[in-house]
């Protein structure tokens, strides 16, 4: 993953709430996964294991998360296994076809938590973070953003 994309899913988990948070997930998943599949076009094998098992790392991390009091968490964790067990399949095979089949689960559940993530109105996870402001300059190409740091110190506070 590059550096700019990284610096964007940072930006977008400082600014998110609960359900964006997993919407961001997906996304980093998403990405890893075309990680994968560009490294394996071009045959470097270790590049697309190294991407794919990163992706499997997200689908830990949403695993992880997920509450088991609520009866969808149990129809999620069969989806998630199904999804990591794929990737571990394209990876040990060196095929891309398991890790296609992976990523077409996972893009049905991206569509209805991304649905869920718009009804979500709850303030963002992270408190005492920079405000971003998108759309006060344009560049020649591309929409810059402004950071706002009102307080001179973020953090923890002791």
């Amino acid at each position: 993953m590059k550096q700019e994309k990284v610096r964007e899913f940072t930006r977008r988990i400082s600014q998110s709430n609960r359900g964006e948070l997993v919407v961001v997930i997906y996304d980093i998943i998403f990405s890893h996964i075309c990680d994968a599949e560009d490294c394996f076009r071009e045959n470097d094998y270790e590049g697309f294991r190294a991407a794919a098992l990163r992706a499997g790392r997200g689908i830990d991390e949403l695993m992880q998360s997920l509450d088991f009091h609520y009866d969808i968490s149990k129809e999620l964790y069969p989806l998630y296994v199904f999804s990591k067990e794929a990737m571990s399949k394209a990876v040990i095979k060196k095929r891309l076809d398991e890790l296609v089949g992976a990523k077409d689960v996972l893009t049905n559940l991206y569509a209805a938590f991304k649905e869920a993530a718009k009804q979500d109105h709850s303030k963002p996870l992270m408190q005492n973070t920079q405000q971003v402001y998108a759309g006060i300059t344009y560049g020649r190409n591309d929409l810059t953003e402004t950071f706002h740091d009102p307080e001179a110190s973020r953090g923890f506070f002791a």
